[in-house]
Parts: C-alpha cells; sequence; structure tokens
C-alpha cells in the first residue's frame, strides 16, 4: 500500500487519524473528510482482513490519503508529522494498543508543531469512572496516557462520548455492528440507571468540530444529550414499538454482570465489567461537570442536533426488515 496522493483542493487544516478501520475511527475519518480538512490514515503495513480493507478503499475514494506504517516507530512518525505539517493528531486505536500512544505521545513532543492531540478514549471520563478489572487495568492504561500528555505539555482534548447508540449487549464488543434483539432483552439490575447514548456519526462530527474550537483546548469534552439519556426499560420499549411485538425481559443481576467481567476471555469480559459500571454503578450519571476542563458539546453547539435514539433504531429495523 502506497501513499495516495492529496487532491488540489487546498483544505484548512491536516488531520492525522490512528484506527480509522475501527468502528469509532471510521465515523471520525469520515467526519475529517466532509469537514474538508486534509486526512491522512496511519494503516498498519501488514495486509487488512476483508472488512478493514473495504473501509479504507471507501475512506479513499473519499479522498483520504493512505500512510502505512506504526505508530511505534518513533522516528517514522516523527517524520510523518513533519512531512505531512500535520496539526491534529487523532487516535482511536483498540484497547490492547493503548499504551503504544506513548510513542505518538514522545513523537508528538519533538516535533513540536501539532497543535491538538485527541487520544484514543471515546467513551467514559476514565478519571471519574471506576469499573472493576478488567477494565479498570485499561482505563489505567488511558490514565497513564492523559498524564504523559499533560506532562509533555502537548495541547489535547478528550473526548467522552459517552455509549454508542444502540443495544448494548454485556457479551458483544461492537454491539452497534448488531440488531437489538429480536427474542428477548437481557435488562441490567432493575433496569432503571439511566446512561446517554450517541450514534457514531455524530461522534465524528462533534470530534472534528472540537480541534479547531480553542474552548475545547485542553478540556474533556462530554457528550450528553439530554434527549439521548434512557435506562434499559425505556431502551427496551423504544425497539418494542420499532418491530411491533413484546418481548420477555430477562433479568441480568449485577453478580451476573461480575461473573462475565471475571472469567469471559477479553475483550469481551471488559464489555462485560463497562456494563456493569454503565447500569450497576450509574457511571456516566453520578458526577456534575463541575471542574474547570469539562464541557458540554450542547453547551458547545445548541443549534447542532444529536440523532434520536428512535432514528438510530430505525436504522436497525430496517436492516431487520
Amino acid at each position: 500500500m502506497t501513499t495516495t496522493a492529496a487532491s488540489s483542493d487546498v483544505a484548512t487544516g491536516r488531520t492525522l487519524i490512528i484506527g480509522s478501520t475501527g468502528f469509532i475511527g471510521r465515523f471520525v475519518a469520515e467526519a475529517s473528510l466532509a469537514s474538508g480538512r486534509l486526512t491522512y490514515l496511519l494503516v498498519r503495513p501488514d495486509p487488512p482482513t476483508p472488512p478493514k480493507a473495504k473501509t479504507i478503499r471507501t475512506l479513499q475514494d473519499k479522498g483520504a490519503i493512505i500512510i502505512p506504517g506504526m505508530i511505534k516507530e518513533q522516528d517514522f512518525m516523527e517524520n510523518v508529522l513533519k512531512e505531512h505539517k500535520i496539526d491534529v493528531v487523532i487516535s482511536a486505536i483498540g484497547g490492547e494498543s493503548i499504551l503504544d500512544q506513548l510513542f505518538l505521545v514522545a513523537a508528538i513532543k519533538a516535533v513540536g508543531t501539532v497543535k491538538r492531540f485527541l487520544p484514543s478514549e471515546f467513551g467514559h471520563d476514565i478519571d471519574r469512572a471506576d469499573p472493576v478489572e478488567p477494565a479498570l487495568s485499561m482505563y489505567n492504561k488511558k490514565r497513564k496516557i492523559r498524564r504523559s500528555i499533560e506532562e509533555a505539555g502537548i495541547p489535547y482534548t478528550y473526548i467522552c462520548c459517552n455509549s454508542i447508540a444502540a443495544w448494548p449487549y454485556h457479551d458483544n464488543t461492537h454491539p452497534a455492528d448488531v440488531l437489538p434483539p429480536l427474542d428477548r432483552f437481557h435488562i441490567y439490575g432493575d433496569g432503571n440507571v439511566k446512561a446517554y447514548f450517541v450514534a457514531g456519526t455524530d461522534i465524528g462530527k462533534f470530534t472534528i468540530r472540537s480541534v479547531e474550537d480553542d474552548r475545547t483546548l485542553n478540556k474533556s469534552v462530554h457528550f450528553k444529550p439530554a434527549a439521548n439519556l434512557f435506562n434499559m426499560n425505556e431502551l427496551a420499549s423504544v425497539w418494542e414499538k420499532k418491530i411491533g411485538r413484546t418481548l420477555p425481559r430477562i433479568t441480568i443481576t449485577e453478580d451476573d454482570l461480575l461473573a462475565a467481567a471475571k472469567e469471559m476471555p477479553f475483550p469481551q469480559s471488559a464489555v462485560a465489567a463497562i456494563t456493569h459500571d454503565i447500569f450497576i454503578k450509574g457511571c456516566q450519571i453520578n458526577f456534575s461537570l463541575d471542574k474547570p476542563s469539562d464541557v458540554d458539546v450542547s453547551s458547545l453547539y445548541p443549534d447542532t442536533p444529536f440523532r434520536s435514539i428512535d432514528e438510530c433504531f430505525n436504522d436497525f429495523s430496517c436492516s431487520d426488515s
């Protein structure tokens, strides 16, 4: 795979995205391209799986510039940042590679020209959440990346977008790629603990808007759309209306989730641990945005709507029909 030539149009900025073939990274890359920013994608040099190859081709067709390489090669990353005059770096790499970002932090610090770095977060505020293992170890790695960024004096934005707008399966790593239940619901605890659900397109859209916004510099940007605050019972009712029938509801207790977090293989075990943190402990709703470093994306862009859960479930119901 070789670097694709850039288009003749001069964009307002140059973004490097790592992890663009993943679920979140795909939406961020598409939003960056749609915004007119010159968008570079760092892609592993080894042959990609067919689904990832398809994603790469789709993004290339939209104007993405592919750079084969690995973030663990610091000298290479420094050259990429210099040669392509990158001003924004966004990482959306997976949990097992989180600490590889330390090499990226070192490269960004050495070059000194990156105006904003968004590390791989795209979930909860990791400095507030306190999940059980193995999610806790994953969050500790992300905290280590945060502290290394801050110590290096790199300008940053942390994206805390909460939950994906899909049915939250506790034993599935990518619930957004799977239909909500068609036979029965698994309800966590009493089903009354609420969470914020955000469409992947909105995660991408607001992430890209934040990279050039001075109000998000060295801040944690929280996605808390009031209209998308649902508990499990409410979410089940929305889906039942879509499919036109009522499904039985099976209780998954706190002990069930803790056992899954302990006994299932990774990454499913981490998903179970995070599910416990959300729907038993209420990690998305048990704090206020009261720190100087907190900003609410809805307050930043009050005239830009989020896709509703109803709209997102329409997509799934069309797939089922």
